[in-house]
């Protein structure tokens, strides 16, 4: 079966998990969820996924991985090349690290139901979700781009001259930023990294833009 990955075009952890599936090179289809209508709280996907959330990836009837890194993580230890990490413990622990302040620190509180719950619940207007938004990039922006740039480590990506494990959240968050203007002048390495990403079709081929069922 070819796998399916559950998905929504604009979400940055299918932004990710896309990339990560294009430069593995797998071939997989994709089932598109409008976020803002509920569609991935539909009865289907709740017997897929309970958890509600996207992306997932259908490898058969039975069998669904559900969130981002713990779908990058499946396919790095199945399809080991090209490696996404290291082979040094420490340096597999620094590029997670790198990871982790972008997927862990910023989406968690980005994301479209907790920016839906502050504007709706809380009474937040547009300006202020956008201001809510700015405000917690740059908290994790700040210490990466000083880890980053002082790193002998850090090649034309986060680790050395070919894209690997940080290098997907990294481009999948800077690609969410436009949305909301974020400035990203404060972090020329963080911006160079992202434009060496776009110098790939893997990446290229994974922005909203190019999603089959962006709208």
């Amino acid at each position: 079966m070819t796998p399916i990955l559950h998905n929504f075009f604009r979400s940055s952890a299918s932004i990710r998990v896309r990339a990560a599936l294009n430069l593995k090179g797998i071939s997989y289809d994709q089932v598109s969820y409008v976020l803002r209508e509920n569609e991935h709280h539909s009865e289907a996907f709740l017997a897929l996924n309970p958890q509600g959330l996207v992306p997932a990836l259908q490898l058969d009837s039975q069998t669904v991985i559900a969130q981002s890194l713990a779908i990058i993580d499946y396919l790095e230890e199945v399809y080991p090349e090209p490696a996404f990490l290291p082979k040094s413990p420490l340096d597999r622990a620094w590029v997670r690290s790198l990871a982790y302040s972008l997927a862990c620190d910023i989406h968690p509180i980005n994301n479209l139901r907790v920016l839906g719950y502050i504007g709706t619940e809380l009474g937040a207007d547009d300006a202020q979700v956008k201001a809510w938004f700015q405000h917690w990039v740059a908290e994790a922006f700040g210490p990466l781009e000083t880890m980053l740039a002082k790193d002998a480590r850090r090649g034309r990506f986060c680790y050395g001259d070919t894209p690997g494990y940080a290098d997907l959240s990294l481009f999948a968050q800077v690609t969410n930023n436009r949305r909301f203007e974020v400035d990203m002048a404060p972090y020329p390495t963080i911006q160079a990294i992202y434009q060496a990403c776009l110098a790939l079709p893997a990446f290229v081929d994974a922005l909203p833009d190019n999603h089959p069922h962006a709208s």
